[in-house]
């Protein structure tokens, strides 16, 4: 039963760690308008070491290195876009969860489209060669009456 129980409280322990990811109290502004702003950012902003997940979710001392930055930066009256802005600065365009539409990226944003019109163009080409490559073959004279003789006891058949 004790051992149960200890599974459990683990368990609980080990789920539990991304979402106190941001309740150490250093972390957090007074204000709450600029708290929910911070957090708003945080979600916006990649973890440069888990990079699958914002800030807000990781718990890797970088993450919490940038979630103090951006408090840091949205106390002293920075706008979200100023932020974002030194973000990207700093640690370039990868650093957003979302990245922006800019001439650099560019490829980023058509890659998904260009891919597709590929796979589509690729596509219409092979069914054109195989349509063209199906030869019908003309029937010799034996043959045909072969086709009659089996047509023909098919339609007498009930």
């Amino acid at each position: 039963m004790f051992r149960r129980f200890m599974v459990l409280v683990m368990a609980v322990l080990v789920s539990a760690g991304p979402a106190l990811a941001v309740l150490t109290p250093e972390e957090r502004l007074d204000d709450p308008q600029l708290e929910e702003r911070a957090r708003a950012l945080s979600l916006e902003v990649r973890c440069m070491v888990c990079q699958n997940q914002s800030i807000d979710d990781s718990d890797a001392p970088l993450a919490r290195d940038l979630r103090l930055l951006i408090r840091e930066r949205v106390a002293a009256g920075d706008s979200d876009d100023e932020v974002l802005a030194f973000l990207v600065a700093r640690y370039g365009e990868f650093v957003l969860m979302r990245p922006r539409m800019a001439p650099h990226t560019i490829v980023l944003w058509a890659a998904p489209f260009v891919l597709l019109g590929a796979g589509a163009a690729g596509l219409a080409i092979w069914l054109v060669r195989r349509r063209s490559q199906v030869q019908t073959a003309a029937l010799s004279d034996a043959e045909r009456r072969e086709l009659s003789r089996i047509l023909d006891e098919k339609q007498r058949a009930p």
